[in-house]
C-alpha cells in the first residue's frame, strides 16, 4: 500500500487490511485500463458499424454512444466491476478508520482550539447541509463527507482521504494535491505580476488543493468554505500541522458570507460538477460579487461536452453521472464555461482557458513552458491526452 503523508491522520492498517486495499486498487486499475480498453475496442469494432448501418452516420454525442453501448456485455461487466470495486474500497476503510475515530477527533479538536499556525475553523451545528450533499452518497461513499457518528467526528473525510490511495494510484503525489500545486505554479508563471493577497476556495472538501496556494503566495490571507463540517475540521487540522494559516468556514458557495469586493482570487477544483445548474448560476453571481476589480476567478473542472468533444470520450466521462452517484455531473458538462462566466458579468474578452500539465508527473519545466508558450483559449479541450493534465477556466473581473 503506498505510503501517504496525512499529517497525523494516519491509520495503522493490519497486514490483511493493507493487502485488501492493495488488491482493490489493482482491481480498479484493471477495470479502468484493461476493461476500459476492451470496451473501447468493442465500440470501434462493432458498435460504430452497427450504428452506421442503422442510422447512416456515426454517433454524434455521448448520449448516442451510451444508448448504443448499453446492451453490450463488456459495458455491463465494466460497470458492475467498477461500482463493486469502488464500494469495496470504502467498505474496506470503515472499520480501520473507526478504530481511530476518537483519536482523529481529538487531533481535529486540539487544532481548532490552539490554531498554532494562525488559521481558524468555524463549524455551525445549526447549518443546513444542502441535500445534494446530505442526501447523496457522493462517489458511492456512504454518508459522503458530512456524516458524523458523534460531535466532532472526522471519520468521513478520513475514509475519503485514505481511499484516494486506491483511487489515484499515486498520480496526485504524496499529499494528493497535484491539482492545486500544478495550477498555482502555472498561474505564477503565466501572470508573474499577479500577487493575490486574499484567496477563497468555494468548495474545499478538506482543502488538499487549496493549501498549495498558500505555499505559492505565503503573504495571502486564505479562506476555504464547504458545507460539510467534518471535512472542514479535518482540513483545518491538516493545514495547522503544515504550519499554514487557513481560515475554514462552513458556508455554501451560492450564499457567500463575505463583503463585496473581498477577494483577489476565487478558486475551485472538481467542485462545479457536484452542484445543480441553478446553484452554479448563483455561485458564479456570488463569486463575481466578492471579487475585487482586477480579481481573478479560476476553476479546475471536467472538460465540457462541446463540439470539440469526441462522442466516445463524452460517453466515457459521463459514466459517473449515471452510476457513481453524481447526478449533476453531465448537466454541468453540457454547459459552456465561457457562457457561465459571461452570464455572471465577466466580459467575454476576459475569459481564459488552459490545459495545465501535472507538476508531480511532468515536472516544473513542463508547467512553466505551458504557461509561457501555449495559447489560453485555442486549445482542443474535447479530447483525451496521454498523462495527467488539468482543464481550467475562468475570467478576470474588470
Amino acid at each position: 500500500m503506498p505510503k501517504q503523508d496525512r499529517h497525523g491522520f494516519c491509520v495503522d492498517f493490519s497486514h490483511d487490511e493493507a493487502a485488501r486495499i492493495d488488491y482493490l486498487s489493482s482491481l480498479r486499475g484493471y477495470v479502468l485500463h484493461d476493461m476500459a480498453a476492451q470496451m473501447r475496442a468493442a465500440y470501434d469494432d462493432q458498435v460504430t458499424a452497427d450504428f452506421v448501418h442503422q442510422h447512416g452516420r456515426k454517433p454524434q454525442n455521448g448520449d448516442e454512444v451510451h444508448d448504443a453501448m448499453a446492451s453490450l456485455a463488456i459495458f455491463k461487466a465494466y460497470g458492475a466491476a467498477r461500482v463493486t470495486a469502488q464500494e469495496l474500497v470504502w467498505h474496506s476503510l470503515i472499520r480501520p478508520v473507526a478504530r481511530h475515530a476518537d483519536a482523529f477527533a481529538a487531533i481535529a479538536a486540539k487544532a481548532a482550539q490552539e490554531n498554532s499556525a494562525g488559521g481558524s475553523v468555524v463549524v455551525d451545528a445549526k447549518f443546513h447541509v444542502p441535500e445534494n450533499v446530505s442526501g447523496i452518497d457522493v462517489h458511492l461513499q456512504e454518508g459522503a463527507y458530512c456524516h458524523e457518528d458523534f460531535a466532532g467526528d472526522v471519520s468521513s473525510p478520513a475514509v475519503l482521504d485514505h481511499g484516494l490511495t486506491a483511487f489515484t494510484f499515486g498520480l496526485l503525489g504524496p499529499q494528493y494535491d497535484d491539482i492545486g500545486r500544478s495550477i498555482a505554479r502555472f498561474i505564477h508563471y503565466r501572470y508573474p505580476e499577479f500577487r493575490p493577497l486574499k484567496i477563497l476556495d468555494t468548495g474545499c472538501t478538506f482543502g488538499k488543493n487549496l493549501l498549495p496556494w498558500k505555499n505559492q503566495y505565503p503573504d495571502a490571507e486564505i479562506y476555504a468554505i464547504d458545507v460539510a463540517g467534518p471535512s472542514l475540521l479535518y482540513g483545518h487540522a491538516q493545514a495547522e500541522s503544515q504550519g499554514l494559516a487557513v481560515h475554514f468556514r462552513q458556508m455554501s458557495a451560492d450564499d457567500l458570507q463575505f463583503e463585496d469586493g473581498s477577494f483577489d482570487l476565487v478558486f475551485s477544483s472538481m467542485f462545479l460538477h457536484e452542484i445543480s445548474r441553478d446553484t452554479t448560476d448563483k455561485t458564479f453571481d456570488e463569486i463575481y460579487r466578492v471579487l475585487k476589480p482586477g480579481g481573478f476567478m479560476l476553476h479546475m473542472e471536467l472538460p465540457p461536452n462541446n463540439s470539440q468533444a469526441e462522442p466516445y470520450d463524452s460517453f466515457y466521462l459521463d459514466w459517473d453521472n449515471y452510476y457513481n452517484a453524481e447526478p449533476f455531473y453531465k448537466a454541468y458538462r453540457d454547459q459552456d464555461p465561457k457562457t457561465l462566466c459571461v452570464r455572471a458579468g465577466f466580459a467575454k474578452q476576459n475569459y481564459v482557458q488552459f490545459i495545465i500539465p501535472s507538476l508531480y508527473n511532468d515536472g516544473e519545466d513542463a508547467v512553466k513552458q505551458a504557461a509561457l508558450g501555449r495559447s489560453s483559449v485555442d486549445q482542443d479541450t474535447g479530447v483525451f491526452r496521454k498523462g495527467v493534465q488539468w482543464f481550467t477556466f475562468g475570467a478576470w473581473k474588470e
